[in-house]
């Protein structure tokens, strides 16, 4: 099955069309069990659900290729979140084991309404523990995804049957052990079919969605450069250069789910990265407040809720994974 020609709108979906859609039903429906599981799951484990805020002095930095929307805080210029880890760093302070499930909002490149998978407005479900590594995180991360497709897949077959979803396609991600590459095995494997990936970079949208392509079940990304990343990710010890970061690729064609990574706790080596990666260190007063007083060594992930639910949903594109769409570069309501 191919993603490559969305079936984007050229303006905004008339909303009583689309949120009276059965398929739209379906698919929120879908959606609406995946997050269920998911709290099910994670507190039954012993996560507290934390609410982030959704406005801030900063913000991830990390966001590749898009602008991050400034607001007037009485006076202030403030940032609207585009992704909450730095409050999930802090949130540690609290309790060792969150998650929280909030908006996000980036303002994509315009090309990127062509790739059928990026929104100007998304959710995310985010997890963070203090003293995990890589391994018991993407371990968390498998037995989580796992947990949601199996609890939607037997709560609602009449819209998988609706939506067309054969849900015989969640075999291989059932039995768990997604697969693993590096981000180096990922540039050879993309140069060998011709596509010149730059092996400095993440890859790139058309590159991952050439490795999901050929996919069966999800698999991780490991191992992304230094300087491709924001400077929360943590650089591995025995490998200079390397950062323990991983991406989650879906299969089909449906390209990213997650990001993730070990994260940086050690005052100076943020500061050392912030300058590095061009950023401005007085900027991020509070955080480094309190990164100097100590926060716990971490590891999280962030899941797309809608890019998961267009996945699991088997839907054209992500825009029909959200009730109220807003592509990059479309006035919508």
């Amino acid at each position: 099955m191919s993603h490559d020609t969305p079936q984007s709108p050229p303006a905004a979906p008339d909303p009583r069309a689309h949120l009276s859609s059965p398929a739209t039903r379906s698919t929120l429906r879908i959606q609406n069990q995946l997050i269920a599981a998911a709290r099910e799951y994670l507190t039954s484990a012993g996560f507290t659900e934390m609410l982030p805020p959704v406005i801030g002095p900063v913000t991830d930095p990390g966001s590749r290729g898009s602008k991050q929307v400034d607001i007037d805080f009485y006076g202030h210029r403030y940032k609207l979140m585009t992704s909450a880890i730095l409050y999930k760093q802090a949130s540690l302070l609290a309790f060792d084991k969150i998650f929280c499930i909030a908006p996000n909002v980036r303002l994509e490149p315009l090309e990127t309404t062509d790739t059928d998978r990026h929104l100007a407005e998304f959710h995310q479900l985010d997890v963070e523990v203090a003293g995990a590594d890589r391994e018991r995180i993407t371990g968390l991360l498998e037995d989580l995804v796992v947990h949601m497709v199996r609890a939607t897949r037997d709560a609602l077959p009449a819209d998988f049957e609706l939506l067309g979803r054969d849900v015989d396609a969640f075999t291989e991600l059932l039995r768990g052990s997604f697969g693993r590459r590096t981000h180096a095995d990922a540039v050879a494997e993309l140069r060998a079919v011709g596509h010149d990936q730059n092996p400095d970079a993440e890859i790139d949208w058309t590159g991952e969605a050439l490795l999901s392509s050929k996919a069966a079940r999800p698999f991780f990304v490991t191992d992304y450069p230094k300087g491709s990343r924001g400077f929360y990710d943590r650089e591995s010890r025995t490998e200079p250069g390397v950062l323990r970061n991983f991406d989650l690729i879906a299969p089909e064609g449906y390209g990213e789910l997650c990001s993730g990574s070990e994260r940086t706790n050690d005052y100076a080596q943020i500061v050392t990265r912030m300058r590095e990666t061009g950023e401005n260190p007085q900027k991020y007063r509070w955080y480094l407040d309190l990164v100097r007083e100590g926060v716990p060594a971490s590891a999280g992930f962030g899941i797309g809720v809608e890019r998961l639910t267009r996945y699991v949903a088997g839907r054209d594109a992500v825009w029909q994974a959200n009730a109220f769409p807003k592509l990059p570069g479309v006035v919508s309501p």
